[in-house]
């Protein structure tokens, strides 16, 4: 494959020996593991969203909903990881949303070269599009290796991007419960 080629001149360029024993396989290794970290560009593996009409099992479920987790993609300008936490959440309005979705969702816009602003956003349309609900609110905290380990060198700093929708952004009572409840976990 042409992509193990450049791999190997990446590693003549940076000092080493692409033929020494350590490193023989390295350009399939890094070859078959870009395809799964970049997973994002292809459409076909996008998952599919599990969304229930709100109510149709005799309940109907009006108040916040929040999943939080963790992420990590990849700084578009060195390609350098970032990684840290989310936090989402949502008041349904007529859906409800798969339990793991948001995982997978966010994995998904993830895995691309990414500025953490950008997939704050990307996340946020894609459910508000689908959902359609009465409020929603996504932030992303994110530790970046492009500055942790290289230029400015600062070790532990967070970057916070938020994305703020319908009563989250007009209602403070809504937004300072949900960060009261997110607080209680960190």
């Amino acid at each position: 494959m042409e992509f193990e080629k450049i791999v190997k001149l990446y590693i003549l360029a940076i000092g080493d020996n692409p033929e020494r024993e350590g490193l023989k396989d390295t350009p399939k290794r890094v070859v078959k593991m870009l395809q799964e970290m970049f997973q994002g560009y292809f459409k076909y593996t996008k998952p599919k969203i599990t969304v229930f009409n709100n109510g149709e099992d005799g309940i109907w479920y009006n108040q916040m909903i929040i999943d939080t987790g963790y992420f990590y993609s990849y700084c578009e300008h060195h390609m350098i990881p970032f990684f840290g936490h989310y936090y989402f959440a949502y008041i349904p309005n007529k859906k409800i949303l798969g339990l793991s979705k948001v995982a997978r969702i966010v994995d998904w816009y993830s895995s691309k070269l990414q500025i953490q602003e950008r997939l704050t956003k990307e996340v946020v349309d894609e459910f508000d599009k689908l959902l359609k609900p009465k409020g929603i609110i996504f932030i992303l905290k994110a530790r970046h290796l492009c500055k942790e380990m290289r230029g400015v060198r600062k070790v532990n700093g967070e970057m916070i991007t938020s994305e703020v929708r319908g009563v989250f952004k007009k209602e403070i009572n809504a937004r300072q419960e949900f960060l009261s409840l997110i607080n209680k976990n960190d």
